[in-house]
């Protein structure tokens, strides 16, 4: 399927799964070196991420948490630019490394709110992971750790991502089409 149809817009595949999964693995493989033997939870931002946190988690070999904040930012094809809390945090980070995992960063208002939230528990560093990136979208200055992979300011779906909540089941990255 190089071209769908959903709801009313076309896409075209722009990242294959097997380029996500290998990508993927890497982003795993850094993680498990660069965080052995100390106290990780990780903290995937839902919806989208469900998938990208689910199958970077099935390769870290280090022990440690994962836990999941819900919250909303998206309508349509368009970032509303209000970021709520819909789901808190349960588990205690104070002193430990807590690692954001997106789906997309592409304005950084999202991230900016999640770690002005996450300052407030005292966690002993704030690392972030994201699987899409776009950089000719980004406003912020905040660091970004791990970056699956770099792309243009362009709405896609698939891989967790939806366009009003179809979509996030497909295998592939895709973008919208002109």
């Amino acid at each position: 399927m190089n071209e769908i149809t959903v709801l009313d817009k076309k896409f075209v595949v722009s990242i294959p799964e097997s380029e996500i999964q290998h990508r993927i693995k890497e982003i795993a493989n850094e993680m498990n070196e660069n965080f052995a033997g100390k106290d990780v939870i990780f903290l995937g931002i839902l919806n989208g991420c469900f998938m990208f946190a689910g199958d970077l988690f099935k390769n870290i070999d280090i022990q440690c948490q994962i836990t999941f904040l819900k919250l909303a930012s998206y309508q349509g094809t368009t970032s509303s630019g209000n970021v709520k809390r819909l789901i808190g945090i349960n588990e205690n980070i104070e002193g430990k490394i807590v690692v954001i995992l997106e789906d997309i960063i592409d304005t950084g208002n999202t991230l900016d709110n999640i770690i002005k939230q996450l300052k407030g528990y005292e966690p002993a560093e704030i690392k972030t992971a994201t699987l899409l990136h776009k950089p000719d979208a980004y406003k912020k200055d905040l660091p970004i750790d791990y970056i699956g992979f770099n792309i243009p300011n362009e709405f896609i779906i698939g891989y967790g991502l939806d366009y009003d909540g179809f979509g996030r089941n497909l295998k592939d990255i895709y973008t919208i089409t002109k």
